[in-house]
């Protein structure tokens, strides 16, 4: 399975309007894509993590992001990329804005899920179709009824059911660090900060899942369509209208002078 042997079958049995993107960590000790565009760099601005996706499934195009790239202070402690301070561990950040009181800022912040620092130096995202990377990740934005899709698709071999945790906030740590961490596939509910710089639309949802699980999920969507579960969901049509009265007077009618 490769990447575009992956996003051909997703775009043939899941059908986003936008194209599935590859994420890939890149190590402490690993070089940077050298043909990768680089916000900072390239577009003289600094970007958040939810907008460098963006770019990657709207635009198609392939961009590197580093410490330097990245202006989102969430997204640099969740990612490894800087360590919290004592400001945003005491709940702050969140305080009189996603929660009533400090305590229970606190609270939010702790159960983000972040890598450990130095981990990583930076991240990798672009098209599935044209990754020449392995990703770590595939994350692929929808309506309801297609993640629906790709979660069937990462049960259909296992079965049973897909837990998730929602945050109203930093979706991007759910849609890559917790798959990472986790190794299991997420269903991803864009958070305020995606929909503001992502420009994530309100019918939209997003599914990750980890690249492990890229030729399970794979075979799981060709056995859904097999199976008659498929997208665009079809609607059930076979059935006899009923009319107002009028309506049933006149083709009574109408069959009294055919006959």
């Amino acid at each position: 399975m490769t990447p575009a042997e992956l996003a051909q079958r997703i775009d043939r049995f899941v059908r986003p309007d936008t194209f599935p993107v590859a994420i890939r960590m890149i190590a402490a000790d690993e070089p940077l894509p050298a043909k990768a565009r680089r916000p900072k760099h390239d577009m003289r601005a600094e970007f958040a993590v939810c907008q460098t996706y963006a770019v990657a499934r709207r635009y198609g195009w392939t961009l590197v992001v580093t410490r330097e790239d990245i202006n989102c202070p969430l997204t640099k402690i969740a990612y490894g990329l800087d360590l919290p301070t004592d400001f945003y561990t005491s709940g702050e950040t969140c305080e009189g804005m996603y929660t009533e009181s400090r305590e229970a800022g606190a609270r939010t912040e702790a159960e983000v899920p972040r890598f450990p620092h130095g981990r990583y130096r930076g991240i990798a995202a672009g098209p599935l179709a044209r990754a020449d990377f392995e990703p770590h990740v595939v994350l692929a934005y929808g309506n309801s009824a297609q993640a629906m899709m790709l979660l069937a698709a990462s049960l259909y071999r296992r079965g049973g059911y897909l837990t998730c945790r929602f945050s109203p906030r930093i979706d991007c740590a759910e849609s890559v660090v917790r798959t990472m961490l986790t190794d299991e596939p997420q269903v991803i509910l864009p958070c305020y900060g995606d929909r503001v710089f992502g420009q994530a639309q309100d019918h939209e949802m997003a599914f990750s899942f980890p690249w492990s699980r890229a030729g399970e999920i794979s075979e799981g969507l060709e056995g859904l369509h097999k199976g008659g579960v498929r997208y665009p969901i079809p609607a059930f049509l076979r059935y006899e209208p009923e009319f107002p009265p009028g309506y049933r007077k006149l083709d009574a009618e109408l069959k009294t002078g055919r006959d």
